[in-house]
């Protein structure tokens, strides 16, 4: 029973090959979580995965100190501690009901589909702009620098009313707390920058509120002024971090996808369930969801004890051929329902249908724009991230 699940990747868009097959010779599966021999559980199924993540017993508030079968050195992070790692004030994706579910239920109305309909024509401005500079600007062009990163940005500031012209403050460390060999020295220094910046703007905006979440929020007498910055960093962080990933890779699949791409040229009809393939096709996700039991207990026939951690493989999930047809080949016709991508359960992604209708504007937008779109060096030589919590692209040089 090794320790250390790697995330070498054969290809740029399938899972790793050694948890593929770890999936194919159990759906859940005892594992080594720690070089000092401690072990705790992989589930890799659809069908397990759905059952954890909607399960209670598995619980998203950790008690250290936290590991995973993937070596992530910043877990420190949580230290070694005796009970309940003490949350960081609004990191409701750290805390179970009834904390979660009070601070979550601050933001629902926000992120509505109908209400994330009200932002597309802002959406559709935000990346026709962009489009326009990097018509103008020189080619080849890195689309993660002049594309995918900015339409997220733009966006996730806007929507909470952080100038955009200071995202330096924010991008850096928002980086350093999804790379696994930061450490924890520098993850808990960046979250400390972080709720600073955050910290300074609400203050600013309960003096003199403007139309914004951030406004919204520190008015919010309900909510405490470390809550306030804790909920705005996680929006700030997860709101374009991960959107972006998903629109470089997305582009550099579909490009390496001939067919694909022109399917979404010719029939635009066909974008809304492209977003969802595309998102179960490449799951960015690629070290897992952690959760955590606190008293023993029966699971599909595993005895479950107190203080294991259990990991659940996204990636493989959305791989599961006992739920998806052909899971391994992309196919924007195909019916990707019910993929894992946002997660499930009541800690299932807050923002992403926001997420869906920015990639489904920006994917249409450039296809549209630039149909003759090509990379501008062999894929073998498009340098990818690995070391963070989320997979994706360093830079994506295109010409067209």
């Amino acid at each position: 029973m090794p320790y250390g699940i790697t995330l070498e990747r054969e290809h740029p868009f399938d899972p790793p090959a050694a948890i593929m097959a770890l999936h194919r010779g159990a759906e859940m599966r005892r594992m080594r979580y720690h070089p000092n021999g401690t072990v705790g559980w992989l589930v890799t199924s659809h069908r397990l995965a759905r059952k954890v993540l909607a399960d209670p017993r598995f619980c998203a508030r950790l008690g250290g100190p936290a590991q995973a079968p993937v070596p992530m050195p910043g877990l420190e992070l949580y230290g070694d501690f005796e009970g309940d790692f003490p949350v960081t004030p609004g990191m409701f994706i750290e805390m179970d009901p009834p904390d979660h579910t009070r601070l979550r239920r601050k933001l629902t109305g926000v992120f509505t589909v109908k209400r994330m309909k009200q932002l597309e024509p802002r959406i559709a401005q935000h990346v026709e702009d962009r489009l326009d500079a990097l018509a103008a600007g020189p080619n080849p062009a890195d689309l993660v620098r002049d594309f995918a990163v900015p339409v997220p940005s733009l966006m996730i500031c806007e929507l909470l009313g952080v100038p955009y012209d200071q995202r330096e403050r924010f991008e850096a460390d928002s980086a350093a707390l999804f790379t696994m060999d930061a450490g924890a020295e520098a993850k808990t220094a960046a979250i400390g920058r972080l709720f600073g910046f955050v910290g300074e703007l609400a203050a600013a905006k309960r003096a003199e509120p403007t139309d914004d979440l951030l406004s919204d929020l520190a008015a919010d007498p309900d909510l405490s002024e470390e809550e306030v910055a804790g909920m705005a960093v996680l929006l700030l962080i997860a709101g374009h971090e991960t959107t972006a990933k998903m629109l470089a890779l997305g582009t550099m699949a579909l490009l390496e996808n001939r067919d694909q791409w022109d399917l979404l040229r010719d029939r635009p009809e066909l974008m809304a369930g492209g977003v969802e393939e595309l998102l179960r096709y490449l799951t960015i996700i690629h070290t897992g969801i952690i959760r955590q039991v606190k008293t023993d207990f029966e699971f599909e026939g595993h005895r479950i004890r107190a203080g294991e951690y259990v990991t659940v493989s996204v990636q493989t999930a959305n791989r599961d051929e006992a739920h998806f047809i052909e899971p391994d080949r992309l196919d924007v016709t195909s019916d990707a329902k019910g993929h894992l991508t946002f997660g499930h359960g009541v800690h299932q992604c807050l923002g992403q249908q926001l997420a869906r209708i920015e990639m489904r504007i920006a994917f249409s937008r450039l296809i549209a724009r630039f149909p003759g779109l090509r990379l501008a060096v062999p894929a073998a030589e498009v340098p990818m991230v690995t070391g963070q919590n989320f997979y994706g692209v360093a830079a994506l040089p295109v010409t067209w």
